[in-house]
């Protein structure tokens, strides 16, 4: 009997996520539906990255087309052969009844046809419906795979473990030694050690690479700021650290993210003068339905969009105007009102927070703040707020970058965006990649998730999952309940 040749078949959510599909496969043959066709043609007039997609992909084939008959196929030079499908490429003698007015219907019915002709077709989709329609119809189907991160295996940028006491006393306590020779640490990744017994008894050491570790401790800086937990620890040494060029940090809402990276990247060009500017950039995507147009020029437009931006710098400039919170004795909330925070901690060893004793600092004279606004920063041109949209083609020098809410941001998104910075820039990419709000993005495909995931071990990248939300009694309980 003979072997029949499979057939991959592709969808066009795949093609919009990856313009380079047909060039992953090896030595096969991979088809496009006419009607795949038809709706990148539709897609290729929008300002967006699915534009942009779909529009490579055009240019692609228009290149290949030029070494022969896209309808029956033209071999790549990596043995793969590109064709064109059409539905009416063999008779079918049952034709199943589906709508004929749905393209995702029309796309099954050429693999249906397809498969009749005598080919092994498997049909490639991340529509899920799609994938439950073509097992109905007999049609072999499966998810587009590559850049696939699952979540058991999702880089936090920190591991925990606990140690004898008279092993936490020493200079470099014996286990960070054998996770090195056991190739279980990342350049850059934070090792927190506890000793058995007593949770409050801890160190953080963070590996450089080559066998050597930092041990890691409250920042000391002019401005008062004291980390909450031990992972906004881990995420202010990235952030302050000259040397790490790219920092990813995620987790829930409320976990300090944004504050800390507003306020680290405000120290960095009103104080160390590390940066010339920090440029801010959001995925300006709504949570439900949407208010429609919005008038005024590109800032104007912004404003609402930005608004969490303009509502941590108000916090910040509140809390540098009255030195009031980390710099009182015996005081550990920097940014908030302490006086509601007395809460139970009852975390699960794998996700615990442990907090630190608290800290006594020297008071300080109160003194102005530097800040006035954000919008007084962006007239001083110290900040800019920008669309995602309109970063293309830029190359960004000396610039502190803050890109939020990246988890609503595809690869070749997050890719554009990283292809902008200049030398002498950072650039921090935030977000909760639990909480999505982009159709066909998800945990493992998200550019947030894929692009830590590729630069984890790189000695420009630091990696921190912020877990515990020190936002509010209600915020913590709402990642817990909800």
């Amino acid at each position: 009997m003979a072997v029949k040749e499979q057939l991959y078949i592709l969808d066009t959510n795949v093609l919009i996520e990856d313009p380079e599909v047909i060039f992953r496969f090896q030595e096969a043959r991979v088809g496009i539906p006419i009607m795949v066709l038809e709706e990148l043609d539709k897609i290729k007039i929008e300002n967006s990255s699915r534009g942009a997609s779909a529009r490579l992909i055009a240019r692609h084939l228009d290149k290949i087309r030029s070494s022969g008959s896209l309808k029956d196929g033209v071999q790549l030079e990596n043995g793969t052969v590109v064709q064109i499908l059409f539905q009416d490429g063999c008779n079918l003698e049952k034709k199943p009844k589906l709508r004929v007015d749905i393209t995702d219907n029309k796309i099954l019915m050429v693999a249906v046809s397809m498969q009749e002709c005598g080919y092994d077709v498997v049909f490639v989709t991340k529509d899920i419906n799609a994938r439950i329609k073509a097992d109905a119809l007999g049609i072999k189907s499966q998810d587009y795979m590559r850049g696939l991160v699952l979540a058991e295996n999702y880089y936090k940028g920190w591991q925990e473990f606990d140690i004898p006491g008279v092993e936490l006393r020493k200079e470099f306590p014996s286990l960070l030694k054998d996770l090195v020779g056991a190739g279980t640490v990342q350049c850059n990744e934070f090792i927190a050690l506890y000793s058995k017994g007593n949770e409050y008894n801890n160190r953080i050491f963070r590996y450089r690479g080559g066998g050597v570790y930092r041990e890691v401790s409250q920042p000391k800086i002019a401005w008062p700021i004291v980390a909450k937990n031990m992972h906004q620890i881990m995420a202010l040494d990235l952030l302050l650290d000259n040397d790490i060029s790219m920092v990813s940090l995620t987790g829930p809402a409320g976990t300090g993210k944004t504050f800390l990276t507003l306020f680290v990247g405000l120290y960095n060009i009103l104080v160390s003068n590390q940066f010339y500017k920090m440029t801010i950039a959001r995925s300006v995507v709504p949570l439900g339905h949407d208010i429609g147009f919005l008038p005024g020029d590109v800032q104007e437009k912004l404003r609402g969009w930005m608004q969490p931006m303009y509502d941590n710098v108000d916090m910040i400039t509140r809390l540098l105007a009255s030195q009031e919170g980390a710099f009182h004795d015996n005081e550990e909330q920097p940014y908030e009102d302490s006086g509601r925070h007395s809460r139970h901690h009852e975390e699960s060893r794998h996700s615990r927070n442990r907090r630190f004793p608290k800290k006594n600092f020297h008071r300080r004279e109160r003194q102005s703040s530097p800040i006035i606004s954000l919008d007084d920063l962006i007239n001083q041109r110290k900040v800019s707020l920008e669309a995602i949209s309109y970063m293309r083609g830029r190359s960004i020098a000396n610039h502190f970058i803050f890109i939020d809410e990246a988890q609503n941001l595809t690869t070749h998104e997050i890719k554009t965006l990283l292809s902008r910075v200049a030398s002498g820039s950072k650039i921090i990419l935030s977000g909760d990649p639990y909480q999505i709000d982009v159709p066909y993005l998800d945990f493992s495909t998200n550019g947030l998730v894929v692009a830590t995931d590729r630069f984890k071990g790189q000695p420009i990248f630091g990696s921190v999952f912020l877990p515990t939300s020190e936002r509010s009694e209600i915020s913590r309980l709402v990642q817990e309940l909800l």
